[in-house]
This record gives C-alpha cells, sequence and structure tokens, in this order.
C-alpha cells in the first residue's frame, strides 16, 4: 500500500492515455489508427440501421399493412414522393439500391396489394400511387407524428444538428459507394 506524503493531500485526476480508451465498436479489429472513430460510427450506423427498419416496419403495421419489408416501405413512400409518376431506374437511383430486380419485386408487390400502378409509355413503366397508396403513406405520417416525433424538441438547434449529421451521412456514402467501386477491383 502506498503511503501519502504529508502536506500532499491534493487528489489529482488519473491520467488517461489515448490507448486506454475502449471505444464502442462492433469490430475492434478493424479499428485504424488512421480514424478510430470511424469503427464508431460504423457501429452507430449499424444499430440506427436495423433500428430505423425496426421502426419503419412496426410504424407500417400501426398504419393499417402488416408484413411490408423495409425495402417495399422505402419503394412506396418513395413513388409516393412530391404525386409524381417514377421509372424503375429512378427509384433504384434515389434509394441507391443497385440491384434492381429488387425493387422491380417491391413494386410487383405493392401493385398487387392495390397501392401503387404502372403506366407503360413505350418500353418504360411509371410507377404512381393509388389512392389506396396514398391513404395509406397518410397514416403512416400520423402514426410517425404520434410516435416519433414527440422525442423531438423542434428547437433550432437540434434541427441543425439533425440537418448537419443528414449532410455528413449523404457524403459518407459516396465514400462508401467509392471504397465498394475500389474493393470491386482488387
Amino acid at each position: 500500500m502506498a503511503k501519502k506524503k504529508p502536506g500532499n493531500t491534493a487528489v489529482s485526476a488519473p491520467v488517461i492515455d489515448e490507448s486506454d480508451v475502449r471505444r464502442i465498436v462492433s469490430s475492434e479489429h478493424l479499428v485504424s489508427d488512421k480514424c478510430p472513430e470511424l469503427s464508431e460510427l460504423e457501429f452507430g450506423l449499424i444499430i440506427a440501421s436495423h433500428a430505423f427498419g425496426r421502426w419503419m416496419t412496426r410504424c407500417m403495421a400501426g398504419a393499417g399493412v402488416k408484413d411490408m419489408t423495409e425495402t417495399e416501405i422505402l419503394v412506396i413512400h418513395h413513388v409516393n414522393h412530391r404525386g409524381r409518376e417514377k421509372k424503375l431506374a429512378d427509384i433504384c437511383f434515389v434509394l441507391n439500391i443497385e440491384d434492381a430486380h429488387v425493387v422491380s419485386y417491391a413494386l410487383k408487390k405493392l401493385a398487387n396489394l392495390g397501392l401503387v400502378s404502372g403506366n407503360r409509355r413505350g418500353k418504360e413503366v411509371f410507377w404512381s400511387t393509388t389512392v389506396a397508396g396514398q391513404t395509406l403513406c397518410e397514416r403512416y405520417r400520423q402514426v410517425r407524428e404520434a410516435c416519433l416525433m414527440p422525442g423531438f424538441s423542434g428547437a433550432e438547434e437540434e434541427n441543425v444538428r439533425i440537418g448537419d449529421l443528414a449532410r455528413l451521412l449523404r457524403t459518407l456514402s459516396g465514400r462508401y459507394d467509392q471504397g465498394a467501386r475500389a474493393a470491386s477491383s482488387i
């Protein structure tokens, strides 16, 4: 046991070496010295994406349609966006979904539910929401307002921080897309 030096009664805070900090990550072996925070962000993205997916499916169930996939929910909301018809390629592009077959399958399921309809013009099919699809999107919005939005203050500072985060996520998606292209060439 260490003895106290006489007259030294001040307690100093322990010095924490950067290497002693335990980061909250899912894969410690991937942490890079160049940017260790990126692994923390990736873990945050993992748990946030799963929470967001869970939220979407439960919100849609609350709006009246159970068992819709996350992709189907994203697709119906985007098809409904601004009340304009959309082509398959445009839906894939905006939602950053590489496999058009996944979106095509979602559109067929949504059409079978009577929520979207396709209008063929030449070789292209233009998709729009039906009245039932528009109504469902509005019910989803009502559930969202009732269940999710009370957790936000609406204060300008909070909204600015959320906007900054949204811009950062879009920037990072570009970096990950570029990384994916580079990895494909290895």
